[in-house]
């Protein structure tokens, strides 16, 4: 959680880092962009280091000043060790991105995992501005979710808050058995069954992966696309009630690939009634407000707005 003080800082330059490419923006202070460039993102880590650091460089040269950097990354700094842990662009595991930013570019560099970074960008003026509890869900290629309470992220001990991808699929009913593999090692995980791919391979069997054409072939009287889309939906509330069991977010907001798919806004609700403890549930589930901006945004949002 971070200590919201003012820095002697021009602007904020947020950073997504991912796998293919690198997004750099600058936000001025209230919020708008005031610069925004994508480059390729480089094969090694050294190369990866230099391209943020060169992105930078000519972001403040552009702008005339000099900004706080925040950077966004599929992956963590382990409390533990210093070094990243879990991203899927592996060439930054094991590395102190953090630190190597801050000594390249001399300052301090904050890096934040980029679903956190997305529920901050929508907490802070986005879909999810105005509550104090959001939950912000990344359904994808993949499964994630960050926290925000008060305009802060919440990271959590071992900075794996919000990671509900990997927790079981609760309430398994016969078709969700045997639980499926996950490439962490475990069984079960939801990740499996709600991401893009896992409704895709539900869908269509397991050489299949894109599920963005489900809806359109639901919407036209195939079958088999509206019982997958229907399984999905009430898995993923499944999955969601146990996060308002715990957390009672006032808002959930969607972002990823799957959060395009209309049926959701209305099938999640109905779903989080059938299995959240409570005698009334009426917990938002909306639409992301930034899109692919979210992370992006998100990133320069770890640092507080310069000082007028």
């Amino acid at each position: 959680m971070r200590t919201a003080v003012h820095t002697p800082y021009d602007f904020r330059l947020g950073i997504d880092l991912g796998g293919t490419k690198i997004e750099i923006v600058a936000l001025g202070a209230d919020g708008g962009f005031r610069h925004r460039r994508r480059v390729p993102t480089p094969a090694s880590y050294d190369g990866t280091v230099q391209a943020i650091t060169d992105l930078v460089q000519e972001a403040e040269q552009a702008l005339g000043g000099r900004g706080s950097v925040g950077v966004g990354i599929p992956g963590v700094i382990s409390p533990a060790t210093g070094l990243v842990k879990g991203a899927n662009s592996v060439v930054l595991n094991g590395h102190p991105l953090d630190r190597d930013l801050g000594a390249s570019l001399a300052r301090e560099v904050r890096v934040e995992n980029d679903a956190n970074c997305f529920a901050l960008s929508e907490a802070s003026d986005g879909a999810g501005v105005g509550h104090r509890t959001v939950f912000g869900v990344i359904v994808g290629t993949g499964c994630g979710g960050g926290v925000v309470v008060d305009g802060q992220t919440i990271a959590g001990r071992h900075h794996v808050a919000g990671e509900w991808g990997h927790i079981p699929l609760p309430w398994p009913k016969p078709e969700d058995l045997p639980p499926i593999p996950c490439w962490c090692g475990l069984s079960g995980c939801l990740e499996r069954y709600i991401s893009g791919t896992g409704l895709a391979i539900d869908c269509d069997g397991p050489a299949a992966r894109d599920a963005s054409g489900l809806p359109a072939r639901a919407a036209a009287g195939e079958e088999r696309a509206q019982a997958a889309l229907a399984r999905h939906a009430d898995r993923m509330g499944r999955g969601l009630a146990v996060i308002v069991n715990i957390l009672d977010p006032d808002v959930i907001v969607l972002g990823g690939g799957l959060s395009n798919m209309d049926h959701l806004y209305t099938a999640l609700p109905k779903v989080l009634q059938h299995y959240v403890f409570s005698d009334i549930v009426t917990t938002l589930v909306v639409r992301n407000r930034h899109g692919d901006s979210s992370g992006v945004r998100g990133a320069a949002w770890m640092w507080p707005p310069p000082q007028a």
